[in-house]
């Protein structure tokens, strides 16, 4: 059986959680918990453009945040 994450001519949708971190996923399965739509179903690498252009910074958003507050003191 295939990685249904890496069919090339799969339909995917681009998933995104509250730490700000993206996630490829078939459209197929159900979208878990915690994560919610950034980009509706489309062809493998459109998705894989969209999440290379908007997830610029890879840190979760908590430690950025914990960061900048770390900075400002």
């Amino acid at each position: 059986m295939s990685n249904p994450f890496e069919d090339p001519d799969g339909r995917y949708a681009v998933l995104v959680n509250d730490e700000g971190q993206y996630s490829l996923w078939p459209t197929f399965a159900e979208v878990p918990a915690g994560w919610s739509v950034a980009l509706q179903e489309t062809d493998r690498q459109t998705c894989l453009d969209f999440v290379e252009r908007t997830w610029t910074d890879m840190r979760p958003r908590s430690l950025v945040e914990a960061m900048e507050k770390t900075a400002a003191d």
